[in-house]
């Protein structure tokens, strides 16, 4: 016989917060929003936090390289679709790895029997203004001297003017030498007035460039999200299909942690996928896992070696997996059950598994619900869709502006991989388990998510915790009837933006 759960399954919309005692020390100014993002063991510090508990979608729609970057210098982290080619894919992250970096290595580089239009040429591939002169033209040659814009006259000097001719030599650069740190480089950057400066080591081999503008981006941005060589993290989707080749692709393109990307995570083939991962790189390469709804869809990732695991089937916005195949539960009552057997599983061996919420938030206030209930991170596609930064097509529709968004699981993204049940490769979806549509276009990421993080840390002070485990500690959560939902907006008023017959 089938096996009958009686629990309801419940949505976050049918929860609020209860608040608290807030002390004086429950300010927002106060709150930290860091939340770990891979498994770490009892006493020890997970290899990868972020600074706000965001993750953005494996979606095209959503997550480009563009996208990354501009999540990533806010704290939180983005995973690059990973329905295209997979050279594609890798080229993404090696752009988000390259945009942000303390030490940066050069990728504009010539030798000195080059010409001026050598140089055009090289900077109409880049968009980068200084161009290092090295005795082999590569980014640890020699350094023998540097060309910035203010080095040459495109109106008036010959394009087959050689570099030597105008580049600014090695005898009149101030340099810095391999071993100084991130702090002394731009120290040197500020006492000279300089835009860059060149890191040599002692054979006067070119080692990095060190960036004013990057001192600059992060004194804009103190929250960005850093590996331990300055630069920003990305995460990327893979499939169960390509993993083997994909897979070394990416970690060779450098990015920080994987997810495999299904519908359904409760499978052998992403066990497999997992497991293989694991056993190539051991614990040098992460990988999440997901998504699931319950306590056995858990455990089985965590067996295959998943460092966190995504909860969530059929909640997001254009996901029509449940009215199409009848499967899914309320995100509130997935994430719940998982988030209790998490905690089983870090009581029994002292390894905590993190949990991203991924779907079935409608309002803000439905994501402190979500990190109250147990969730470390958030995965969100129609938050993100809306902002100048994702990579869909802005378009006016009578007096206002929409952007496109559409489904992993829709036609138009073709990726079957992500709906695999086995079976040769597909060309087409047989059916669609997401739409295409539009999402009201909302500006800039960096003004919108100040408002929602606001918002978060607001109603944490309300629950009298400033960081996230507290609030998973404290918080009093109740359940509210239908009438009680309509109590919550506003109500028997007429208000002043209504017409009146």
């Amino acid at each position: 016989m089938a096996h009958y759960i009686k629990e309801v399954s419940r949505t976050f919309g049918e929860y609020l917060l209860i608040p608290s005692l807030t002390t004086k020390e429950c300010t927002p100014d106060n709150v930290s929003l860091k939340t770990p993002v891979v498994k770490f063991r009892q006493g020890e510090t997970s290899k990868i936090q972020l600074n706000i508990p965001f993750v953005s979608a494996v979606m095209q729609a959503v997550s480009d390289d563009g996208l990354a970057i501009a999540l990533a210098r806010n704290g939180g982290l983005s995973f690059i679709f990973g329905s295209q080619p997979i050279e594609s894919q890798a080229e993404m992250v090696r752009r988000v790895k390259k945009f942000k970096a303390g030490f940066v290595v050069s990728d504009s580089n010539l030798r000195p029997d080059c010409t001026l239009q050598d140089v055009v040429r090289l900077k109409e591939q880049t968009g980068h203004a200084s161009v290092a002169i090295t005795d082999d033209g590569t980014p640890n040659g020699k350094l023998l001297g540097m060309i910035t814009s203010r080095d040459y006259r495109l109106k008036t000097d010959p394009l087959d003017k050689p570099v030597v001719d105008f580049m600014t030599p090695f005898e009149n650069l101030i340099v810095g030498k391999l071993g100084l740190t991130l702090s002394e480089a731009n120290t040197i950057i500020w006492d000279h007035k300089l835009n860059c400066l060149p890191i040599i080591d002692d054979n006067q081999r070119l080692q990095y460039f060190v960036f004013r503008k990057d001192y600059d981006n992060h004194i804009e941005n103190p929250n960005e999200l850093l590996d331990s060589h300055k630069k920003l993290m990305v995460g990327a989707g893979i499939n169960s299909r390509d993993f083997k080749e994909r897979v070394p692709a990416l970690v060779d393109a450098g990015v920080d942690v994987l997810v495999v990307d299904s519908s359904d995570g409760f499978s052998e083939w992403q066990y497999e996928t997992i497991r293989w991962i694991k056993e190539t790189y051991n614990e040098e390469v992460k990988v999440g896992g997901g998504n699931v709804v319950d306590k056995e869809g858990f455990l089985y990732l965590v067996k295959a070696g998943a460092d966190f695991v995504k909860v969530g089937i059929g909640g997001g916005s254009i996901c029509i997996t449940r009215e199409q195949k009848g499967i899914g539960r309320g995100q509130a009552t997935a994430l719940i059950e998982v988030c209790q057997a998490r905690q089983e599983y870090f009581e029994q061996t002292g390894i905590y598994i993190p949990i991203c919420s991924d779907g079935g938030l409608v309002h803000d206030y439905h994501m402190t619900l979500a990190l109250a209930m147990g969730a470390d991170f958030l995965m969100m596609g129609r938050y993100f869709a809306r902002f100048d930064e994702s990579p869909s097509k802005k378009l006016a529709i009578g007096n206002s502006y929409v952007k496109e968004y559409w489904g992993e699981g829709s036609n138009r993204a073709q990726n079957w991989q992500r709906y695999d049940m086995g079976g040769n490769s597909k060309a087409a979806l047989k059916f669609e388990e997401g739409v295409d549509s539009y999402v009201p276009y909302a500006g800039k990421m960096k003004d919108n998510l100040e408002i929602t993080l606001g918002k978060i840390k607001s109603t944490m002070c309300s629950c009298g915790s400033v960081t996230i485990p507290q609030l998973q500690e404290r918080a009093k959560i109740t359940l509210v009837s239908s009438t009680s939902i309509v109590e919550g907006g506003a109500h028997d008023v007429i208000l002043k933006d209504t017409k009146i017959q």
